[in-house]
């Protein structure tokens, strides 16, 4: 027999099966909800936002602050001095400081202090413009150059720009070290039994042709010293140019073209010569008798460096023979040895005491003092147009066509017509005429 259905019925009159539920008990609401009063664009009746921004807000909510305290002997004084409601402030590194009830302006802080556009967009660094790259923010791009906020244009450059060596090129001797020291211990020896002989057997002779055999190697080691430098330059010079179109990777070469500036042009720093792939600006100082030295290694009646600025960054190159257009890789800290015969742009001297106003920011904008010196600034550099010869390597990839620094020194051979031993320089080559303003091709 089945089981009765239950059922009950509806307000309305109508029957329905199932059990009859108990209305439900209406639940308390889980958190309070406060309509936020219409700030109408002030900062100051926004709440919370006001506080990230660690910007003064009033809580409407607080009671009126406290009438100000008169203190002083005589209420009705002159000399009465009226203080000030505390103000309780919070701070980052006390969290519960801001959670205090009290009467007044609460003033909060979150992380360190933003500004607040006039339009509402939030942004970071100072009010009022975009300053210089790197000190309030960071453009997009390959561009990595910063200047410095020392109330003047003075530029540095960040990783993608090559900063030289303050000291000229080197040029060295590649003579293996065997040959040197073996030189130098038959040179010893020949002379300590020469002096021997001539001390045993009284005769000078002995100590006569040691003296006439060492004494050419020494002229030839000077002689390669004073023209061992000219005589790498003529060796480039006279090194045949290389047709790109041909050229195979990792094979050496030497093109030479007109050059066109990378993603970053460089800029001298006292001429203020614009679009170039290689600038350098030296300052040197002479040195008298007694005088002040300009470095460590500064000599007496000479010329020593006292400061210079060397900059070269990657640029392109067209060659002249196969019109193809290559990537020189001379930044990022690549090495590179720059032959670019500088010109002289300022000259103070005794009877010249007279500093024009550019020089004169030019060196208190680096910290540099003038008084009483015999100063020289020389400038060089590779102006965007320019014919320039490069020395390195070819490589390949993705189609592009690079020149790099080669793995070895380049070394220009023994010239046994001009008496000159091997010479080598470190790195990328870069050649330049002298007269650089001559022959520049727009572009």
């Amino acid at each position: 027999m089945a089981g009765r259905i239950q059922s009950h019925q509806l307000p309305n009159g109508l029957f329905v099966s199932g059990k009859l539920e108990q209305p439900k008990e209406p639940r308390p609401p889980t958190m309070a909800a406060r309509a936020m009063p219409y700030t109408g664009g002030d900062i100051k009746k926004s709440g919370e936002l006001g506080r990230m921004f660690d910007i003064s807000v009033l809580d409407p909510q607080a009671p009126p602050p406290p009438p100000p305290l008169i203190v002083g002997g005589n209420s009705s004084g002159g000399n009465s001095r009226q203080m000030a409601p505390p103000r309780v402030s919070g701070s980052s590194s006390n969290p519960n400081s801001g959670s205090r009830p009290n009467s007044g302006t609460v003033k909060k802080s979150s992380g360190p202090l933003s500004q607040l556009q006039p339009t509402g967009l939030i942004t970071s660094g100072s009010l009022g413009g975009s300053g210089p790259i790197g000190s309030g923010s960071r453009r997009s791009g390959q561009m990595d150059r910063q200047v410095s906020n020392l109330g003047s244009s003075k530029a540095k450059y960040g990783s993608s720009v090559t900063s030289l060596s303050t000291d000229p090129v080197r040029v060295g001797f590649k003579v293996p070290k065997t040959v040197v020291w073996a030189v130098m211990i038959v040179a010893a020896m020949g002379l300590l039994v020469g002096a021997f002989l001539t001390v045993a057997v009284k005769k000078p002779v002995v100590i006569a042709a040691v003296i006439a055999a060492v004494v050419p190697a020494v002229v030839v080691l000077v002689w390669n010293c004073v023209w061992g430098r000219k005589g790498l330059l003529g060796f480039i010079k006279k090194y045949p140019d290389a047709e790109l179109r041909g050229a195979i990777d990792g094979q050496f070469v030497k093109v030479t073209g007109v050059v066109t500036c990378g993603s970053i042009p460089l800029e001298t720093s006292y001429q203020r010569t614009p679009r170039c792939v290689y600038v350098s600006t030296e300052l040197y100082e002479y040195k008298g008798l007694g005088g002040r030295s300009a470095n460590s290694k500064h000599r007496c009646f000479s010329w020593g460096s006292r400061h210079a600025e060397k900059y070269v960054s990657d640029f392109y190159i067209s060659d002249f023979q196969s019109g193809l257009r290559a990537l020189v890789k001379a930044g990022y800290g690549a090495k590179v040895s720059p032959f670019v015969k500088p010109a002289t742009v300022a000259d103070v001297t005794t009877q010249n005491k007279d500093l024009s106003p550019s020089f004169l920011k030019w060196l208190s904008d680096r910290n540099l003092s003038a008084d009483n010196r015999v100063m020289r600034l020389k400038e060089g550099y590779i102006k965007e147009g320019s014919t320039v010869s490069v020395m390195g390597m070819v490589r390949r990839h993705d189609n592009v066509l690079m020149i790099v620094p080669p793995t070895e020194a380049v070394s220009s051979g023994c010239l046994w017509w001009h008496c000159l031993l091997p010479t080598y320089a470190d790195g990328l080559i870069i050649t330049c005429d002298d007269n650089q303003n001559a022959d520049v091709i727009p572009v």
